[in-house]
């Protein structure tokens, strides 16, 4: 599975869904469109659509302090919210917004963006694009699209990785065995 193809998916379903709407107007908040990326991945993600379609920001949302897990996290949630805290640039309220994250697996990681998100106020439309969707549901939370649906072996974690040209790469690596279950994306 290669990342690059993948991105390149996600890219192309973004123009189709955004060609004829208004990406950013001072007009109407209800017409605009912005993207939020989970951090690490959804992130690095969300920079490089940003550019690629020419928007002029996105938004970075930190899920640390919302995780059901944030008490088996303990100090490295905290550096995950000192390294890449939540940063919207435009306002929550109304807008359609765009959450955008590497993988979906159990759903827990994306319940605890959208309370991250509604911190920030009450958006009119939230819309979930990942480039991988593993299933393995926890919570009834579903992608408006993914750009590929894998199946890995439940000891295995994809990670996506970002190399110096900025170009994305999956590695799988082996969960520990100290690790519970409700730690998965």
């Amino acid at each position: 599975m290669k990342a690059e193809a993948l991105y390149r998916k996600l890219l192309s379903e973004l123009q189709a869904r955004l060609a004829g709407k208004s990406l950013i107007s001072s007009t109407s908040q209800g017409n605009m469109i912005y993207l939020a990326g989970l951090a690490v991945g959804g992130a690095w993600l969300a920079e490089r659509l940003a550019k690629d379609l020419a928007l002029p920001q996105f938004g970075v949302i930190n899920v640390a302090f919302h995780r059901d897990d944030y008490a088996e996290k303990g100090l490295s949630a905290m550096r995950s919210a000192s390294s890449m805290p939540t940063h919207l640039p435009f306002e929550v309220n109304g807008a359609h917004i765009i959450l955008i994250d590497d993988v979906l697996s159990t759903g827990r990681t994306v319940r605890a963006a959208l309370n991250e998100l509604f911190d920030f106020g009450r958006p009119a439309q939230v819309e979930l694009m990942v480039l991988a969707d593993r299933g393995k549901r926890e919570l009834p939370i579903a992608a408006d699209f993914a750009a590929e649906f894998i199946d890995l072996p439940e000891q295995q974690i994809l990670a996506l990785e970002k190399d110096a040209t900025g170009h994305f790469h999956f590695h799988i690596e082996e969960r520990s065995a100290v690790v519970s279950t409700g730690t998965k994306s």
